[in-house]
């Protein structure tokens, strides 16, 4: 794929992962960047060049009709769609009254169900194009969930398996399918993981978009491609050094 020239959707693009893609993007590109909160949005915007917020709950379908509709009208060239936007719960799934299903039930809307809905209303404007692509933002939890975000881990393993069908599907299309797998990465995201030892943003983005330019389709990053070696050999070992278990 070219890196410039091209109109680019993120979702959760005011802040982590997302923004620092959509910084490093609007130098050469036109950017949109949606979340929940417009105020972050516009500060956000303002920061970046060639980018627009456009408020969206990317869990709520007429919020998702509303920017459809949007991205229609004012960016018919729409030709890069990544589906940044996560939300993540770290708890022990045995402790009592923690609730696991309506946190998982959270989890499993925002990071896959509501992947799947977004892109099949942009699908026909990507269809449009001579090139395009979707970028799938997953996780290193899809090689083997930490136990304290096991549901989560659940989530991007289901949104990987999707992207992987997606792929194949598209085969032959004008559209491209990438799938991003960040570690730990140092982001309001991930504080209450241990983020602050994790990669920047920055550092994510630039891997991405380096794979963007190359169509490398699956990007692991940084300790995403030391676990996906020791998975393929041994997943129960991966299972274990993902679970910061020694592995011998």
């Amino acid at each position: 794929m070219k890196t410039s020239g091209n109109t680019i959707l993120i979702n959760g693009g005011s802040a982590g992962i997302g923004f620092a893609m959509a910084k490093l993007f609007s130098l050469q590109n036109k950017i949109i960047i949606t979340g929940r909160d417009q105020e972050k949005l516009d500060a956000a915007s303002a920061q970046l060049n060639n980018t627009t917020g456009i408020r969206c709950d990317m869990t709520n379908e007429s919020d998702l009709e509303f920017l459809v509709a949007q991205v229609n009208r004012d960016f018919p060239d729409l030709n890069v769609l990544i589906n940044n936007a996560g939300k993540g719960n770290q708890y022990d799934l045995l402790a009592e009254n923690i609730n696991a299903f309506s946190l998982a039930q959270e989890e499993m809307l925002t990071n896959y169900l509501s992947v799947i809905r977004m892109n099949e209303k942009l699908m026909p404007a990507l269809k449009m194009q001579s090139a395009s692509a979707i970028i799938n933002v997953t996780s290193v939890a899809v090689l083997g969930a930490n136990i304290k975000r096991a549901t989560y881990g659940a989530s991007k393993a289901a949104l990987h398996s999707y992207t992987q069908s997606l792929r194949l599907l598209l085969d032959g299309s004008p559209i491209r399918v990438f799938e991003l797998f960040p570690p730990l990465v140092n982001t309001e995201f991930s504080k209450n993981a241990g983020g602050s030892n994790g990669l920047s943003p920055e550092f994510v983005a630039e891997e991405m978009f380096n794979a963007f330019a190359d169509d490398r389709f699956e990007v692991y990053v940084g300790a995403a491609e030391e676990f996906h070696k020791l998975y393929f050999a041994d997943n129960a070992k991966g299972f274990l050094a993902i679970n910061g278990k020694t592995v011998s």
